[in-house]
């Protein structure tokens, strides 16, 4: 028994996939299910191999500026100057220290969150509705679905009423879309693509609507939005606009430098009577005065200014530059405006009676009030609360269910 695409999955007739899956209508037995397991793996994206602690307080070294100072150390410890080389290692140290220990926090807080939204699923074992880790969901599962509930795994519907599914995170599109069961025809020469395949849910997507009955077809990084990880993973990091205008600048710097002591040397040589290697020690101790070695720190202490204000605002930022690359961002082009929102709808107005009667306040908060008195409007308000399977999640005031209810 092996895991099938999302295209497989759509168009084998229910009794075949069954077969294919070596599975049932009343799902798995509890005893297979964890022999599948330890075939498949946890049903969970995997993460690319972390980066040693190390590697990252070493990546803090890793710019032309900070190896000019380094330099420098060295150069003021072989001409004796110790007060110097021990003030620049000392910024040196404490300007690494900032960005590590800045970076360290940031993902110590994302792998909170992620611990925190911990998904669980409701599954058919032994033949009875049983709630598990959705980690412990495995090829041949039957899930079922509910408005409201996150899909833990690429699946095909068995039985479906009424239901509509967000599948922005995967086709760019914010309007949900209606599943059916109906298996697809056969394309020979192509693929069906992801946005037309109405009797599959995908993992990561969100039931906004209605309920289901499902059985999984891939789990873990063989689903879709696994797919894209997988890619993800691999894509080569480029550096900021601040980064490479550092990278210039420690290059030019270190030129002219160099330069401007090599003529204070060479002219020394040839206008004055003086020791060679005075003049040498001279020359090395202006290119030391020449560098700004407090740059690099201002740069850390400025973009961790810039982190805290984002953090004020609920948002994480991993890596300091990027902080800068967010503030050099002018026009963000996009034509996908339902992913880019809250995607909050809220009612603005309401008509009863022969009288509109303004909504005040805004998002799902329950703050504002009503132009008018609401006793006209106690079985308007009853109907729009009964007739609707929407919830307001108040941890996060975010709709669990269909947003238009």
């Amino acid at each position: 028994m092996s895991e099938l695409t999302a295209a497989e999955c759509s168009t084998l007739p229910f009794e075949n996939l069954l077969r294919e899956l070596d599975s049932s209508a009343d799902g798995l037995e509890s005893k297979e299910a964890r022999k599948r397991l330890t075939i498949h793996g946890r049903n969970e994206i995997e993460k690319a191999a972390g980066e040693h602690w190390f590697g990252k307080l070493l990546a803090q070294f890793n710019s032309p500026v900070i190896w000019i100072l380094l330099g420098a150390v060295l150069v003021s410890l072989l001409i004796g100057e110790a007060v110097d080389a021990l003030v620049i290692g000392i910024i040196l140290i404490l300007n690494a220290a900032l960005g590590f220990f800045q970076e360290a926090r940031a993902e110590k807080a994302i792998e909170a969150l992620q611990r925190m939204a911990s998904l669980k699923a409701v599954a058919l074992r032994d033949g009875k509705e049983v709630e598990i880790d959705a980690g412990e969901i495995v090829p041949g599962d039957i899930v079922l679905l509910d408005a409201g509930d996150k899909i833990p795994a690429d699946s095909r519907l068995i039985e479906e009423f009424e239901l509509e599914t967000q599948e922005s995170a995967l086709t760019g599109e914010s309007t949900p879309v209606t599943k059916d069961v109906e298996s697809l025809p056969v394309r020979e020469g192509r693929t069906t693509p992801i946005a037309e395949m109405r009797n599959m849910v995908f993992s990561g997507t969100v039931v906004t609507r209605g309920r289901g009955k499902t059985l999984v077809c891939a789990t873990g990084m063989k689903t879709e939005i696994g797919r894209i990880a997988n890619m993800i993973q691999f894509v080569r990091t480029e550096q900021t606009p601040l980064q490479r205008q550092l990278a210039g600048l420690g290059k030019w710097l270190g030129l002219i430098t160099l330069a401007v002591c090599g003529v204070v040397f060479v002219t020394g040589i040839f206008l004055y009577d003086t020791d060679v290697i005075e003049l040498f020690f001279t020359a090395v101790a202006l290119a030391v005065a020449a560098i700004p070695e407090g740059l690099p720190a201002v740069v850390t202490i400025s973009l961790s200014l810039g982190v805290r204000r984002m953090v004020a605002r609920n948002a994480l930022v991993r890596r300091l530059p990027s902080v800068e690359t967010l503030g050099c961002t002018t026009v963000i082009c996009t034509d996908k405006t339902g992913t880019l929102t809250l995607n909050q709808m809220t009612v603005r107005h309401l008509f009863a009676n022969g009288r509109d009667v303004r909504v005040e306040g805004s998002g799902y908060k329950p703050e504002g009030g009503f132009s008018e008195d609401t006793a006209q409007l106690e079985m308007l308000l009853k109907i729009g609360a009964l007739n609707n399977d929407a919830s307001i999640d108040r941890d996060t005031w975010s709709v669990v269910g269909d947003p238009t209810e």
